[in-house]
């Protein structure tokens, strides 16, 4: 299954991903580094980190709609899709949350908008697994031979046996 959002060959969506993901991850531990240090530069970096993060966390979900759109209904791929959009909105949110927590007095984060961050940080790590199993295990968006019921690779062995040298994918039975 190709994506329908690609950019010179590749899909835009995993692309993106890695700037919110990078930003608001790290954020998370300027926010640990201000907690152990109380050095108030930590959390100052982290304010501007979350509303880039925040930012290019909304464009990279306008790209990963416009993917899981395309996912066809009933298929294993779209329901991982989908809990791949609703974790990723909920690390969004708590994130949100976290940056108008901190708004006012963003060198002095209250423990509430600390929370948010360290909490966003490992809701967007479940969320990047679900990303992993469509794209790594489902072939969602990188294959035109996706597999979309493939099964779940905590259980399973191999979805696919491929020879990249080839572009040979074949489904495992």
């Amino acid at each position: 299954m190709d994506s329908r959002a690609k950019a010179f060959g590749h899909a835009i969506h995993p692309i993106m991903i890695v700037f919110p993901l990078g930003l608001l991850g790290t954020a998370a531990i300027f926010d640990a580094l201000y907690l152990i240090t109380n050095n108030s530069t930590w959390p100052t970096v982290s304010f501007w980190m979350l509303v880039a993060g925040l930012i290019g966390g909304l464009v990279a979900a306008l790209f990963g709609l416009i993917d899981f759109l395309n996912i066809p209904n009933g298929t294993r791929a779209k329901r991982i899709g989908l809990y791949h959009a609703l974790v990723n909105v909920c690390a969004l949110i708590l994130f949100a949350a976290g940056l108008y927590l901190r708004w006012d007095i963003p060198l002095r984060p209250t423990t509430i908008a600390l929370v948010c961050s360290f909490v966003g940080l490992a809701v967007a790590m479940l969320g990047g697994w679900f990303g992993g199993e469509l794209v790594e295990r489902l072939g969602v968006g990188v294959s035109p031979e996706a597999n979309l019921n493939a099964p779940n690779s905590l259980t399973h062995g191999k979805a696919f046996d491929m020879d990249v040298r080839q572009h040979n994918l074949h489904p495992t039975r």
